[in-house]
């Protein structure tokens, strides 16, 4: 059977090659004519092109048939290695004669079809399941799996796993015997020759308790294979990964060994190893490298010895060591308190989770875990100091952080969690408070029937009945116990909790919540706030009312406060934190602990993503919520409050949540450094720690549209919403929490921009600042941001919009449009047209219309349905716009409605109408930012006039034109001088839609794809090859 045939018919056996490939295959063998041929008689004439086709066509063939299991090539039987072989020499006669280089090594093409073996895996664990399986998909045949007898009526996972497959499993309890002549210990004749049985060539031994005879793991063809967790000949013994981390080893790793007499001495076949992180345990750096890369390792060992290949590299004596097994001696794990900062950490680590280091707190027995050096100068705030007399100092603080240890040298270890005596886990931070009272699930069918699962596993482990208050440990549970029943929980609810969590969870009612709070996708860590309660607008809601920093509600550091008042009943609704500038450094320490060592500065895009449309989700479900403290917090009407504050906010974060996987760079063609090539690329990167200021007139959406952006980008930020209405950004925070958002990456803090604001831009670890308020602002903002650290910002700042209604246009539409433009949320709008301009002939008219449409408004409280206008944010505010009016009315305007505070309680203002107002007018030269229309005539036929009065003012905002002529209307919308131009419509605002102004109104764009550059960083990479 030629090459071709056999390439046929594998075709039907096998889905990795495609039908074009075939045909592709035997149009280059036919061209080549190089299967029936010597090389020497192959046509020179063979063009590039058939040689590179032919070429690529062998590599996609090779790479399929690498991919394919041994069972696949089994089955088939067609294509053996020297067919493989023929095609890769042809491939590569026929490249070499036309220059094209061969990039595989033919060996290593063959070594991938290496021959199956006969293996035994002697074992126990999820790892050894793990190995089990890598070996069994690459095809080898596994002829008997040893593990450890079952423990109180229950199989230890591997062989569960083996049985299903319908393997051989054996469970003895010992291998070998003590001679009593001479008190050596000898192989049990029985064993080995059961073993001799099996026929196995080659012994995997992944995770192994039991001693095994050297007769065992001499007997097969090939020996045995050991997995041991360290780069040895470094760390022999069972506490390697234990004694890598306490030895401060810059490099951990693992050995895979040719087994010797128990020592582990034997010669290596393969090491991997990687870099110990600062603040790795021994459970991070098992589940992060030794666990997954020795999987692999296993694997690949056993491959190479399929393939002849694997080395047998003598240890050598440099570097040896071989220490205790510190889980059998307990007091191996017994902190000593005079270490150094770093000694002290790296024993805790290295002990976390097992055995867990200890040490004498006051005569008692504690074990301490999550273990990180602290940095800070100063203890944190409210620390709670405890006299200790067994350490350095006498003393360790306890903090919402955790436990501060001190070390010999004057600083300080930080530990989350402490193990009692009694085997109870506690956080370290309520070390020495009352314990919280037994919480009640109200569980589904589902969930039951889980509990009940979780009920037989501890009945299996503990050999008694168990009710919702038995406990683990006191029924005499160890930590042997511990491992089997992370083991058992994962496998029969699909639940895989931390060996932290069981200790923390001892009772088995305690137990059950946790795992049914982790199915329902819940944070365990419960959020402690002092929420307002109030029953307004037939319905209950509650909100915090202090700063949000580091995953946590808290008072400011003075314990100073300030009211927020109701703009509609002017009294007061509770009390504000009134932050300082230690409030805000903690704020900003957090979020740079958040981007540059927690979770979210590694979380992939994509998960990022989840949690942002989670929150969405959240913020939709209190939807009616949010709206009514926006009503009395800001006084925004309600109706509006629900379908644009709120509303536009939950489609701000869903927009922005889908940008999160599509945030990318480019590749760039540039000039090659000849003779070598280069590739040019862009990557982008968030810029770090950002600071939020945000205004009042909608305080939900505006922290939206920054934050949305600023977090998809992959920032952390420091958000400070405006003194007078941060209820909603406090609720938000709320809600952030409950997402799952981790501690640090939002924090909200509250009080004065004069103090606050002003230390947000001056702070120099603040690596951009968004800013929305007034242009006078703005310029100091811009100016402490160069001052300070010549950080990044974007400001979105005052505005005077004109509008241009030409006589042409629809009336009726238009003085709609424009009641809108400027009354729109009470005018309280960055974009309100703050100067009408009417083509002259239809003034009066239009002017007519526009005041009976203004007298149509219903003026009143904010939660009823059908306000349309409600009190202004605040009373400062009020009387600004009273002064405003005066002032126009002193420079020649003319009031044709409105003009006065409403006579009710409350800072209600009329929606007011000013005529007669030309262009040196207060009016026309200043924004009201309120419910005050200033209109404006203009020549019918003079556009190029009105386009330079629209144009003659340093704000650039927003603008709009109504007309028919959907030729002119497009040419004045390209004159206008405004970030948004709005033509035959006004307010018109999408999150897709890029918003931000031109001149004194600011530059960056809030909302759409631009926004999100006002957040990132470009980088160029050039790579030379």
């Amino acid at each position: 059977m030629t090459t071709y045939s056999k390439l046929k018919t594998w075709r039907a056996q096998m889905s990795a090659l495609e039908t074009s490939i075939l045909i592709c295959t035997r149009e280059a063998l036919l061209t080549c004519d190089c299967t029936d041929k010597s090389p020497d008689q192959r046509a020179p004439q063979n063009h590039v092109f058939v040689a590179h086709l032919f070429g690529s066509v062998v590599n996609v063939l090779c790479a399929a048939l690498s991919r394919a299991s041994r069972a696949q090539l089994k089955d088939c039987a067609l294509l053996s290695r020297e067919d493989i072989a023929v095609l890769l020499i042809t491939r590569n006669d026929v490249w070499g004669r036309h220059g094209i280089r061969a990039k595989e090594n033919i060996e290593d093409c063959k070594a991938q079809l290496c021959v199956e073996m006969k293996i035994a895996i002697i074992g126990q664990s999820s790892f050894a399941v793990d190995v089990y399986k890598a070996i069994r998909d690459n095809g080898h045949e596994i002829v008997v799996i040893y593990t450890i007898p079952d423990k109180n009526g229950r199989a230890d996972v591997l062989a569960l796993e083996a049985e299903k497959d319908g393997l051989v499993v054996k469970k003895p309890a010992r291998w070998r015997k003590k001679d009593p002549a001479t008190g050596k210990f000898h192989v049990l004749p029985e064993m080995l020759e059961e073993f001799r049985n099996f026929g196995a060539e080659l012994n995997v031994m992944p995770f192994c308790t039991q001693f095994i005879p050297l007769d065992i793991t001499e007997e097969p063809k090939y020996k045995s294979i050991i997995y041991h967790p360290s780069i040895l000949p470094a760390h022999r013994g069972a506490s390697a990964i234990n004694w890598t981390i306490i030895k401060g080893d810059k490099k951990g790793g693992f050995t895979v060994f040719w087994a010797d007499d128990g020592l582990d001495t034997g010669p290596i076949l393969l090491q991997k190893e990687t870099s110990i992180k600062e603040n790795d345990t021994l459970n991070t750096l098992y589940k992060r490298f030794l666990y997954p890369e020795g999987v692999k390792g296993m694997a690949e060992a056993v491959e190479l010895i399929a393939a002849g290949k694997a080395p047998r590299i003598v240890q050598p004596e440099e570097g040896a060591s071989y220490e205790p097994y510190i889980t059998m001696k307990p007091e191996l794990a017994q902190i000593e308190w005079n270490k150094t900062q770093q000694e002290l950490h790296n024993f805790i680590r290295a002990n976390d989770k097992v055995p867990g280091a200890w040490g004498i707190i006051n005569g008692e027995k504690l074990a301490f875990f999550g273990s990180t050096k602290w940095k800070k100068d100063k203890m944190p705030k409210k620390a709670r100091e405890i006299s200790v007399s067994e350490v350095p100092g006498k003393k360790v603080f306890v903090h919402d952080g955790g436990m501060l240890l001190p070390s010999n040298d004057g600083k300080f270890v930080n530990v989350d969690t402490i193990r009692l005596e009694n085997g109870k886990s506690i956080l370290a931070k309520t070390f020495g408070l009352a314990s919280a009272n037994k919480e009640d699930l109200v569980l589904s069918p589902d969930e039951k029937e889980s509990v009940e699962k979780l009920r037989g596993i501890w009945k299996g482990i503990l050999q008694m009945d168990v009710d919702g208050e038995s406990e683990f440990f006191e029924a005499g549970g160890t930590s042997a116990d511990v491992t089997r029943l992370i083991e058992e929980i994962k496998f029969g609810t699909g639940v895989e909790l931390e060996t932290s969590q069981i200790y923390m969870a001892t009772s088995f009612d305690e137990q059950s919540n946790l795992i049914i709070k982790k199915m329902r996708g819940e944070d365990d860590n419960k959020l402690i706030l002092d929420k307002i309660e109030m029953d307004i607008n037939r319905m209950k809601i509650s909100f915090p009312h202090q700063m949000f920093i580091n995953g946590e509600f808290t008072d400011s550091s003075n314990n100073t406060w300030y009211e927020s008042i109701d703009p509609n009943t002017e009294k007061p609704i509770c009390k504000i934190p009134l932050a300082t500038q230690d409030d805000v450094d903690s704020a900003v320490e957090a979020a740079e602990e958040a981007f540059y060592n927690g979770e979210w500065g590694t979380m992939n895009a994509r998960d990022r993503g989840r949690l942002m449309y989670k929150l969405a989700d959240l913020m939709e479900e209190h939807k009616e919520e949010l709206a009514t403290i926006e009503c009395i917090d800001a006084g925004a009407v309600y109706t509006l409050a629900l379908k644009t504050h709120i509303g536009m906010s939950i489609d701000t974060w869903r927009y922005f949540a889908g940008w999160c996987d599509k945030i990318h760079g480019k590749t760039i063609p540039i000039n090659n450094a000849r003779p070598n090539n280069n590739l040019c690329m862009t990557i982008k990167e968030p810029v770090g720690v950002c600071g939020l200021v945000t205004p009042w007139n909608y305080p939900l959406m505006m922290l939206s549209w920054k934050m949305a952006a600023c977090l998809a980008a992959g920032n952390t930020v420091v958000h400070k919403p405006d003194q007078n209405c941060p209820l909603t950004a406090l609720k938000f925070a709320e809600l952030a929490h409950q997402a799952g958002f981790p501690k640090g990456v939002i924090n909200i803090v509250t009080g004065s921009g004069r103090e606050i604001g002003q230390a947000l831009t001056d702070h120099p670890r603040i690596r951009k600042v968004g800013f929305t308020g007034s242009t006078p602002v703005g310029a100091q903002v811009m100016a402490s941001c160069a001052k300070s650290n010549l950080k990044k910002c974007s400001l979105e700042l005052g505005g005077k919009s004109p509008l241009i209604i030409f006589a042409d246009a629809d009336l009726e539409k238009a003085v709609r449009q424009v009641c809108g433009a400027v009354f729109f949320n009470k005018g309280e709008n960055c974009i309100a047209a703050g100067r009408i301009f009417l083509a002259e002939s239809i003034h009066d008219k239009f002017v007519k219309q526009l005041i009976n449409e203004t007298k149509k408004m219903v003026i009143g409280e904010p939660l009823d349905r059908s306000t349309a206008h409600g009190p202004q944010n605040n009373k400062i505010h009020l009387n600004r716009l009273i002064e405003f009016v005066q002032k126009s009315v002193a420079d020649g305007a003319k009031v044709v409605c409105g003009g006065n505070r409403v006579k009710r309680t409350g800072f209600y203002f009329e929606p007011t109408i000013l005529t007669e107002v030309d262009d040196n007018n207060y009016a026309a030269k200043n924004e009201a930012f309120g419910p005050i229309m200033c209109v404006q005539k203009f020549d019918d036929d003079d556009v190029d006039d009105v386009l330079e009065r629209a144009n003659n003012i340093e704000y650039g905002l927003a603008a709009g034109v109504f007309s028919k002529d959907a030729s002119k209307v497009m040419r004045v919308a390209k004159r206008l001088h405004a970030g948004t131009v709005f033509v035959n419509t006004y307010q018109k605002t999408d999150v897709a839609a890029p918003f931000g102004g031109f001149k004194q109104s600011g530059f960056g764009k809030d909302l759409g794809e631009d926004a999100l550059n006002e957040y990132l960083l470009t980088k160029t990479i050039t790579m030379e090859y």
